[in-house]
């Protein structure tokens, strides 16, 4: 494609300056459950998991089974946004100390403190920790 040589009107993909609802297509063999971190496996939508090369991208706005169709067969509605997660333990655990650093995935449900020497993929920005130890956690293309 050229460069512009007049104005024209450019599509939004939505309203808002951060699109907080994206339909994302389904990795093949998947089940991903309604609140579980939502993460692209090679740009495909799979739950979230220890593993390298994943992008969180939010969480499942419901349960979706793609466990007997192809990839893309179907696609999962992922939020983005500020959400509560547990919390790792041991010494992966994290504290108010980390609020404002990134979070790294361990399961569909689980953030820890690191990346275990480079074997989890970024979670998203820790917002604030609460009281019984569960994590709030920014999760989003682009955060």
């Amino acid at each position: 494609m050229a460069v512009m040589i007049d104005a024209r009107k450019t599509t939004k993909l939505s309203g808002q300056t951060i699109v907080n609802l994206l339909h994302q297509p389904m990795k093949e063999k998947t089940k991903i459950w309604l609140g579980a971190i939502a993460v692209l496996d090679g740009g495909y939508v799979t739950p979230g998991r220890t593993g390298t090369g994943l992008v969180a991208i939010g969480i499942a706005e419901e349960t979706i089974d793609n466990t007997t169709g192809a990839d893309g067969a179907i696609f999962a509605p992922i939020r983005q946004g500020t959400f509560l997660f547990y919390n790792s333990g041991g010494t992966d655990a994290i504290t108010q100390a980390d609020v404002g650093k990134d979070a790294f995935i361990v399961d569909d449900q689980t953030v820890a403190k690191t990346d275990d020497t480079g074997k989890r993929s970024r979670a998203g920005r820790i917002v604030q920790i609460e009281p019984t130890g569960m994590v709030w956690v920014q999760l989003g293309i682009g955060f």
